[in-house]
């Protein structure tokens, strides 16, 4: 199955079919078939939506969607943390919904990284239902007060917060289209775009990329990785769908490692200098991962790759010991094992199994870069004067 994913994955992100191997090209026909069987049930699925005929629910507060295009690797969630501690800085307590998809590794890590703040977490399919739940048990702030809050002082704002959710945010909402969202923000990965332009699954759309003139601003990540001429080319690719969209720029910034045997065990960045590194991850974006491990100065780094949300399991820790034998052979060194805070989420035990070899897991913030005249405190203020349009139009 891991090899059937991986190839699905070569041709999703592959513009020349004729370059594949003759295995890959095998699989076209049928994954172009699936794709427009796929294509007739989402054009479908979405009229009945927006034409009225399936309704669509409406929370008691403003909602905030983050969602992509493509599958994995967006910085989705990253960003709805930055919104979280945003919003909590602000006074306000937010409510943010997940389906907890695989595992539910991205709830564990906003989890972590929320601990002690006044943000609601809410999973499940339904994600209404849940929302509604969480309405009833915590109670929801007036919309006058939200408004207020939003453009008092940050200091002043957190003293002064409220543990009645006032802000919701839809975590992966793009296509959740049961839920009215009053602001939408579209995640781009711009290391690897949207592949071949295909739909599910001979490419890696969700949706045309059409869909990006339902979006209130897009948020190209992993933008340091990139050079200056392929922003440009990817903010003329946006601003041809829809020429009034705002655009912002993300970087992950690494801060810190840990054991994987203690999380507590906080090291500093300059540990992995001059080592050798083998990155393991099942993330959507595996190369942007690597590249920053290179930033930080080891002096060789390898990888091995494993698709989106994969479930660790024995027999890749012995594949990865294989590796990590092969790298103390070459180097006369023992390498060190570098996963991301996900894959550590997931299964935290899974890879302390590689004993007596060291993994530490590296732990990154989503950072809103300054480019073009565009900074984090433009991007807080888009959002705030949206959110006081939203509040003072349902007020009246």
């Amino acid at each position: 199955m891991e090899k059937l994913r991986k190839a699905v994955n070569e041709i999703a992100y592959c513009k020349d079919h004729t370059k594949l191997s003759p295995l890959h090209r095998s699989l076209v026909p049928v994954l172009s078939f699936a794709s427009a069987l796929y294509s007739v049930a989402l054009s479908l699925r979405r009229s009945l939506y927006f034409s009225g005929l399936i309704h669509r629910n409406r929370l008691t507060v403003p909602l905030i969607s983050v969602g992509n295009l493509t599958w994995g690797g967006t910085g989705k969630t990253p960003m709805v943390e930055f919104l979280a501690l945003w919003l909590v800085d602000s006074g306000i307590s937010p409510l943010i919904l997940s389906r907890g998809y695989a595992g539910g590794d991205e709830t564990k890590m906003l989890q972590r990284h929320l601990l002690g703040r006044p943000v609601k977490i809410g999973v499940g399919a339904n994600r209404a239902a849940t929302a509604a739940s969480f309405f009833e048990k915590c109670g929801y702030v007036d919309p006058n007060t939200v408004s207020e809050r939003l453009w008092v002082d940050a200091k002043e704002s957190s003293r002064s917060g409220s543990e009645k959710i006032g802000l919701a945010i839809l975590d992966d909402g793009m296509q959740h289209w049961s839920l009215q969202r009053d602001i939408e923000i579209v995640m781009v990965n711009g290391l690897m775009l949207w592949g071949n332009c295909h739909l599910l699954p001979l490419g890696p759309l969700r949706e045309p990329l059409i869909a990006l003139r339902r979006a209130d601003a897009v948020v190209i990540h992993h933008a340091d990785l990139l050079s200056e001429q392929k922003l440009k080319d990817i903010e003329l690719m946006v601003r041809d769908v829809k020429e009034s969209l705002p655009i912002f720029f993300t970087t992950m910034a690494p801060t810190h490692i840990f054991d994987v045997r203690s999380f507590n065990s906080k090291k500093p960045l300059e540990a992995l200098r001059n080592t050798i590194v083998l990155c393991v991850s099942a993330i959507g974006s595996a190369n942007a991962f690597v590249l920053g491990i290179k930033k930080l100065g080891a002096v060789y780094v390898d990888q091995l790759e494993f698709s989106d949300h994969h479930m660790f399991q024995f027999t890749d820790m012995e594949i990865v010991r294989e590796r990590l034998g092969e790298l103390e052979k070459k180097f006369c060194s023992k390498p060190i094992v570098v996963v991301t805070e996900k894959d550590y989420d997931r299964d935290p035990d899974i890879f302390k199994h590689l004993d007596p070899f060291e993994v530490m897991a590296l732990c990154s913030q989503l950072q809103i870069t300054s480019q073009r005249g565009i900074s984090e405190d433009s991007f807080k203020k888009l959002l705030k004067e949206m959110l006081t349009d939203i509040l003072d139009r349902e007020h009246k």
